[in-house]
């Protein structure tokens, strides 16, 4: 590969799925080894919010119990957590899940997350994400709150000026139905695709041969 080429990632991602936390801290580490191994090389990140649940209330639910009615029981849930966390640990990740509350409806936060877009600065956008995912899985605060993810905006240097509202509306841009498998859900330059918290390795070599030949047919996802 030319080190005077580019490589275009869509991301697809709901704040809520661990899994994409998880997915992001691994194509954090790939896109650094890239730009290790391909110095003149160009990347483009292009984030794409997915709404999982979008009949979750707009004031949220009970973490707990609605992880133990999806689940089917208790034990259910600690089994999940776990594998949730080691996971996460292999990814240089240390969640709290135990500190979550509330299961939000993330409508507000993908509607900041589009505000922040439309201001053309991927790297405030970027840091704004990883607050986000580091509010909810790190520290347990309700980013289905108005006041919430404005405060979390400013922390990462969003003026309050820069955002349209005088509050985030809850209706106003509802996240439209995707039609990728699942998240995180990776496109490599428009042709090559990956579903899953892959780990940095398969990440990086999609990145390499995304604008070679495809990758072998057992890592790619339709």
């Amino acid at each position: 590969m030319s080190d005077k080429s580019k490589v275009t990632i869509e991301i697809h991602f709901d704040l809520i799925s661990p899994w994409c936390f998880i997915g992001k801290r691994h194509f954090d580490a790939a896109r650094v080894r890239f730009a290790q191994k391909y110095p003149g090389a160009t990347v483009e990140s292009i984030w794409h919010p997915v709404q999982l649940l979008p009949e979750v209330p707009e004031q949220g639910l009970p973490f707990a119990q609605f992880y133990e009615r999806r689940l089917g029981s208790p034990q259910a849930v600690r089994q999940r957590r776990q594998q949730i966390e080691l996971a996460a640990s292999r990814a240089g990740l240390e969640l709290d899940m135990a500190a979550i509350q509330r299961m939000p409806n993330t409508t507000r936060a993908l509607d900041l997350l589009r505000q922040v877009a439309a201001l053309g600065e991927p790297a405030l956008y970027e840091a704004l994400l990883e607050r986000l995912f580091a509010a909810y899985f790190q520290r347990g605060e309700d980013i289905g709150d108005a006041p919430t993810l404005r405060r979390l905006a400013e922390e990462v240097g969003v003026a309050s000026d820069q955002l349209g509202d005088a509050k985030l509306d809850y209706a106003r841009n509802a996240p439209a139905e995707s039609a990728v498998p699942g998240v995180p859900h990776f496109v490599f330059n428009g042709r090559l695709s990956l579903s899953g918290a892959h780990d940095a390795a398969i990440l990086f070599e999609a990145m390499s041969q995304g604008v070679q030949v495809p990758i072998a047919p057992g890592r790619v996802c339709a």
